[in-house]
């Protein structure tokens, strides 16, 4: 912020000069696994931060500024959705910049707003619901290592890694999978409509640069943030960024609570599977 926004901004706004604003939140990392020192973007998370970027008075726009391999499809959906309720309750145009990458559930968030842009080195796509995980039954036989399970209910245990995989366990994911995917490609339906350019490939789960996605219609433009506001609304727009509350403390003080310092091994998973998601990008 300039030294003459900042006096400005300090006089009654009757005294002002009309000067554009724009509020930014940033959706960076993982959607809804996150560790300590990676926490993950929820609902929950981000809501805050999205309810005062709308609802500030007088602004042009609200910017989203996505980088985001995915993560849970729920909350994908759920931040997507509150995303455009708060849009369409404050009537408030909004526009979404991917940086590196915005697949999954990245572009889940992406296609909450109106119009999407994206450098042309970005990553964006990948419209696909994608599960995956370990077999270990040989190595428990070649270890010596019994499993044993009790439960109340013949499904309580599908696609345990402990146990031989069965097919009717597949066959019932990939249902499940089927209609979470469906939910995601009508969402991109809905936001993107006749400037989208289906094809075979489309929904595939394939992504793209950013000029071959611009091609595709998966987004409006190429461009940096800073850039496309000030084209769009003036070199005097003001660019406030809006940050997530006590993000700093839970950074600084995740790791050392006592329950992360009792699930230690989890974390580490948790750890391995957040950097699967971006290492599939080439990230």
């Amino acid at each position: 912020m300039t030294r003459a926004t900042f006096f400005s901004r300090l006089l009654p706004k009757r005294f002002r000069s009309s000067v554009p604003t724009v509020t930014v939140v940033r959706l960076s990392g993982t959607i809804g696994l996150g560790t300590p020192l990676r926490p993950a973007l929820t609902l929950q998370g981000v809501n805050d931060a999205l309810e005062r970027a709308f609802r500030r008075k007088g602004i042009a726009a609200v910017a989203l500024v996505v980088n985001s391999p995915g993560g849970s499809a729920a909350q994908s959906s759920l931040i997507a959705s509150r995303i455009r309720r708060l849009a369409d309750q404050h009537k408030v145009k909004t526009l979404a910049f991917v940086e590196d990458i915005a697949a999954s559930g990245g572009y889940w968030l992406s296609v909450a707003a109106d119009e999407i842009y994206a450098d042309k080195s970005s990553i964006v796509g990948s419209i696909g619901v994608v599960a995956a995980t370990f077999g270990f039954v040989e190595a428990m036989k070649k270890v010596g290592v019994d499993r044993r399970v009790y439960t109340a209910g013949k499904n309580k245990v599908i696609l345990d890694p402990f146990l031989p995989e069965k097919p009717e366990d597949v066959k019932r994911l990939q249902e499940l999978q089927g209609d979470v995917h469906e939910t995601f490609k009508q969402a991109v339906r809905d936001s993107r409509g006749l400037r989208l350019k289906e094809s075979e490939d489309l929904f595939s789960g394939a992504f793209w640069s950013g000029g071959r996605a611009l091609e595709l219609g998966l987004v409006d433009g190429l461009g940096e943030m800073h850039a496309v506001l000030k084209q769009k609304f003036g070199d005097k727009t003001e660019i406030i960024e809006i940050p997530k509350p006590g993000l700093w403390l839970q950074r600084r003080l995740g790791g050392f609570s006592a329950e992360a310092g009792a699930s230690i091994a989890a974390g580490i998973m948790d750890e391995m599977e957040v950097r699967a998601l971006w290492a599939r990008f080439g990230l």
